[in-house]
């Protein structure tokens, strides 16, 4: 029920005016982005780097109604990727296809990614495309089989929709990575998994697949299960890496780290951070106590 509130209020785009203008809103998301600007979004790069963890600078955005928006998006992004490849080799960025312009054209969108995967191809990097609300399930996957023949993209694959097996298969036969997570957004029942042992179970499930035939597959999860899960398989360290997002569960993101594990973090910033925000308070109990902490504060 908590969850499902805070996925509501994500889509509310007059809540979403007022907390992304409210600087006491800004301050309790701190924990989990990195800042407004570009330059924050760096100066927390470095300073994961120096820990010894890999990074995706996320400029964050979605469903722009524009093509000077999409295309301001495009610029972004291409200076997020200039910006962390000068920070850490190997560095990546990751990006909504809507900030781009899926919901005004395919062709839009495309248009505005193709020179950031191409620059990816060129600094040896790469661009992750996270996965949206199931609208955009099947256009993403197709985008995403476009753009690989231009240089390195991953595809996200959420574990609780019933397709996700299907598609695992299909992108496993082209050789593209996949990021497989557990799924952040509220979807009707015959689309996607409700009961968290029945997601739990597809990710495991998903996640062995993805060790015997994925192409360097990443595993974006804070749950301690689904991680001792991947573990059990005994991959070697250079086979894959573990995701997970910036702010959250930092003990466990130094654990693996210490004992030689792949770890990549995502760090958000810019001015657009209110959906993702809330996406993250729905997906742990603890963020939600962390903010009540910090207002009583």
């Amino acid at each position: 029920m908590l969850k499902n509130f805070f996925l509501y209020l994500s889509t509310q785009r007059a809540l979403r005016g007022w907390m992304e203008t409210s600087s006491a809103a800004r301050r309790l998301s701190g924990r989990f982005i990195a800042g407004n600007r570009l330059e924050d979004g760096l100066a927390v790069v470095r300073e994961l780097r120096s820990r010894g963890l890999l990074t995706a600078l996320d400029p964050l955005g979605e469903n722009v109604t524009t093509e000077a928006e999409a295309a301001a998006a495009a610029r972004n992004a291409l200076a997020a990727l200039r910006g962390a490849i000068s920070q850490e080799a190997g560095a990546t960025v990751s990006i909504k296809l809507t900030q781009f312009g899926l919901d005004l054209s395919t062709e839009m969108a495309l248009a505005n990614v193709t020179p950031l995967v191409q620059l990816a191809a060129e600094k040896g990097s790469r661009v992750e495309v996270d996965m949206e609300a199931t609208a955009y399930t099947q256009r993403t996957i197709e985008v995403l089989e476009t753009l690989a023949a231009t240089g390195p993209v991953r595809a996200v694959i959420q574990a609780y929709l019933y397709r996700t097996a299907a598609d695992i298969e299909r992108l496993n036969t082209q050789k593209i990575p996949i990021r497989l997570c557990k799924g952040a957004y509220n979807e009707p029942s015959e689309l996607a998994m409700k009961r968290k042992a029945d997601v739990d179970a597809n990710f495991k499930k998903m996640a062995a697949l993805l060790l015997e035939k994925g192409a360097y597959p990443a595993f974006a999860t804070h749950d301690p299960a689904m991680i001792d899960h991947v573990l059990r398989h005994r991959p070697d360290k250079d086979q894959f890496e573990f995701q997970m997002l910036y702010g959250i569960r930092r003990d466990l993101q130094e654990r693996l780290r210490s004992e030689g594990w792949r770890v990549r973090l995502y760090v958000p910033f810019g001015d657009a951070w209110y959906p993702y925000f809330m996406r993250r308070l729905a997906e742990r109990p603890a963020n939600v106590w962390f903010v009540a902490k910090s207002l009583v504060r």
